[in-house]
């Protein structure tokens, strides 16, 4: 049996390619839309893909199921758990017609690819139709699963978060019959032998959970002695569902569009996108309403001079958060980027479904153009006790893009709190009568939120270094 595990850093999620050796069949688990990756794997490896899986429907990428299935004509295997409204729409609407070749699965079903057995479990709690597959190498002998994918389900040090067909796809009150689910789940996750092997869906820095842990893999045994989560379900279903509720930050803004297109069906990429590099000129003279900059430079560069209404998305793992919840998926874009990092980023953004980028220009391309045309607006920038002293004389909006959980362990009195990545939706929340003092934590999160806000016309101020800034000049928190 093959296996390798496809990993993307920026949003902490794995895919899976798994191949019989003896029969030169490959099956591709939770795959991401830049498909051609899985397909090279696969040739390398004297492989050819003949199976598709999903362990849900994702709400943090775009599924790469339906356009891996447009190029190989592989067969799909979808949950068929779960109620009526998480059920995969686009089965039966192929490009050219007629329906993709599958099989919608429920507890206990199996499938092969050439020697290799898929048994599918269901463990709602993440969403309701969510799926975990045991594996079993029958060519090599065994007789046993090796190892268990766990999708959402189980990370290492942490499980998948139950709250976001609540918080994310806008379903009320459906976070605590996740989390009873949740809970049963990981009473049945119990009952599996210690020395299955662990394969998650997402590691550290993932919005699916709370703490994933930045080991790839684990055991079945180790998370039951070590993993937090897991130790928590061995209180009350109440007190559990309580627990695995409380601190759970918010979810990008993009989330829900990510839930709702995976559901009713990707869009195909025909092309990969080619954007041509622009003169910053020619760039200012396609802007408008309907497009967005997003300029990737490192903050102390964009602070200083960036073009008017640009946004601020360094290519950090942050990147697909900050773009997918600032950037309307109508919008047409244009990068400032080098050109080593160009398709870097056009990868990040087609992973989210951002695929209407027309054009870039280089950072050099920008620094040229502001030496010969003068400085470039820029964003205030203040520390902590330049901030004591215009609170004191003067009227401020004080902005804070923390989480709400690290708001109400404490804050700037009076401050508003929006998280930054929910800030397109609850602009209206945020007074333009008067300037907006915009933080976080440690100036990690505030300067895109900053810039989001510019580009929106209010007037912005930002607090270097964040609130530790305000807190080593003597500021007291409420």
């Amino acid at each position: 049996m093959f296996f390798r595990m496809l990993y993307d850093d920026k949003l902490a999620q794995a895919s899976y390619l798994i191949g019989c050796q003896r029969t030169g069949e490959a099956l591709v688990v939770d795959p991401e839309r830049d498909v051609q990756r899985y397909i090279d794997l696969a040739r390398r490896e004297g492989l050819r893909l003949t199976a598709i899986a999903e362990t849900h429907i994702h709400a943090d990428f775009l599924s790469g199921a339906r356009e891996l299935a447009e190029r190989t004509k592989a067969r799909l295997y979808l949950s068929d758990e779960g109620g009526a409204e998480w059920k995969y729409q686009w089965l039966n609407a192929k490009q050219d017609g007629g329906s993709y070749e599958h099989d919608l699965l429920t507890e206990g079903d199996r499938f092969r690819i050439g020697k290799v057995e898929i048994e599918a479990l269901h463990m709602p709690g993440h969403t309701p139709e969510h799926l975990c597959f045991l594996i079993t190498d029958r060519g090599g002998g065994a007789r046993a699963p090796m190892g268990m994918l766990s999708g959402d389900f189980v990370f290492v040090g942490d499980v998948g978060r139950p709250d976001l067909l609540e918080s994310a796809a806008g379903q009320a009150g459906t976070a605590l019959q996740s989390a009873r689910w949740l809970y049963r789940s990981l009473q049945r996750f119990r009952s599996l032998p210690d020395y299955l092997q662990l394969w998650p869906g997402h590691g550290a820095g993932s919005a699916c959970g709370k703490e994933l842990g930045s080991v790839p893999q684990s055991t079945v045994g180790y998370e039951k002695l070590l993993n937090p989560a897991l130790l928590a379900g061995q209180k009350s279903e109440a007190e559990f569902a309580e627990e695995i509720l409380a601190g759970q930050i918010e979810p990008p803004y993009y989330f829900s569009r990510m839930k709702h297109e995976n559901k009713v069906g990707p869009a195909i990429l025909e092309t990969w996108p080619a954007p041509p590099v622009l003169a910053i000129g020619e760039l200012l003279e396609r802007q408008n309403r309907s497009t967005a900059i997003v300029d990737t430079r490192p903050w102390q560069e964009f602070r200083d001079g960036h073009l008017p209404g640009a946004l601020h998305a360094p290519l950090t793992n942050d990147f697909p958060a900050v773009t997918g919840s600032f950037v309307e998926p109508e919008k047409v874009i244009y990068l400032i980027v080098s050109r080593d990092r160009l398709q870097e980023a056009i990868t990040a953004l087609l992973r989210i479904g951002l695929d209407r980028i027309a054009g870039y220009a280089t950072p050099q391309e920008l620094n040229e153009y502001a030496a010969a045309r003068g400085k470039l607006p820029g964003i205030a920038e203040i520390d902590g006790e330049e901030l004591q002293r215009r609170i004191r004389r003067e009227r401020l909006c004080v902005l804070d893009v923390r989480s709400a959980f690290e708001f109400e362990l404490g804050h700037i009195a009076g401050a508003l709190n929006v998280p930054h990545t929910r800030l397109l939706p609850r602009l209206r929340e945020v007074p333009r009568d008067r300037p907006c003092l915009v933080h976080c934590q440690k100036a990690d999160r505030s300067p895109a939120a900053a810039a989001m806000l510019a580009h929106h016309g209010f007037e912005v101020v930002h607090l270097a270094h964040g609130l530790r800034s305000w807190l080593a000049a003597g500021g007291e928190l409420e």
